[in-house]
This record gives structure tokens, sequence and C-alpha cells, in this order.
């Protein structure tokens, strides 16, 4: 869908070319580094009851036969 006859690029379409151009230009290194950010960003702004009630989300869902 990119740039036909002055149409602008979709939200999906930027997305997924911005993602494949950090991906190219960043290694491994990278991206533990955020995540490891995200994740404490993540405690820092959660507590004790959100793990607990993502953790039953989880394993609940694992003993459907979720794979996600």
């Amino acid at each position: 869908m990119a740039e036909k006859d002055n149409e602008k690029m979709s939200r999906e379409e930027a997305g997924r070319k911005g993602g494949e151009a950090t991906s190219k230009s960043h290694d491994k290194d990278f991206y533990e580094k955020a995540g490891k950010k995200g994740g404490e960003a993540t405690s820092d702004s959660h507590d004790k009851d959100f793990y607990e009630k993502i953790g039953k989300k989880g394993g609940k869902a694992n003993s459907d036969g979720d794979n996600n």
C-alpha cells in the first residue's frame, strides 16, 4: 500500500517497516537492554496482585492447551 497516488502508508505497514529497520541496525544486546528496562518499569508501576493475576491467566491458558 506504500505511497500510491498520494495514499499514506498504513500504521501497520509503517510499524512493520520500522521494526525491520530497527532489527537490521541493532543486535541482540540492544533488545536485551530494552527488555530489561521495560521489565523494570513494569515492576516499578505494578504490585504483587498484578503479577499474581497474569500468572494465573498464563497458567489457565497453558492448562487449556493454548499456545499463547
